[in-house]
């Protein structure tokens, strides 16, 4: 398989990505804890049928030292074990503002307030652009058919 576009190659893709991977450090240096941070970004790319990012995620939440149960049950958090409260709020709304096309209000209040009970308000800053961000990057992954599998932790820098 065979992406319909070279993202790696085009400069004017390039320039953007530039823009969005400093945003994505940004994001990574905040407060929001690394773990979750990984968890979020696989389970939107699960639910956008992304399987560039859920490889790298989940390679790069392994490498991390997340463990392969956890990582295993993203799909099915809301009935697995393994996740704190903060971590399911988090996946939660990652969930919520990922379908925000499927909900006619949008995010739930009651899915905001939680996740507001485990993070503050730099984490929730982190937290919404995290997911815009994840979102962001699997519609074009999704778009131009990013093959998946090749990823190794640590190849783009």
């Amino acid at each position: 398989m065979e992406a319909r576009l070279n993202l790696f190659a085009n400069p004017l893709a390039g320039k953007v990505f530039k823009h969005l991977n400093t945003a994505g450090k940004v994001l990574l240096d905040s407060r929001l804890p690394h773990a979750t941070q990984e968890l979020v970004k696989i389970r939107a790319s699960q639910i956008n049928g992304c399987g560039f990012c859920t490889d790298m995620h989940t390679k790069d939440a392994a490498h991390a030292g997340e463990s392969a149960q956890r990582l295993h049950l993203v799909a099915t958090w809301r009935e697995a074990t393994v996740f704190t409260d903060a971590e399911r709020a988090a996946l939660e709304l990652a969930e919520q503002a990922t379908r925000i096309a499927d909900a006619a209000g949008g995010v739930p209040d009651e899915v905001w307030e939680n996740a507001a009970k485990h993070y503050d308000e730099d984490q929730l800053a982190a937290l919404v652009g995290l997911i815009a961000l994840i979102n962001a990057y699997n519609r074009v992954n999704v778009i131009v058919q990013q093959p998946a599998g090749d990823y190794q932790p640590g190849m783009f820098g």
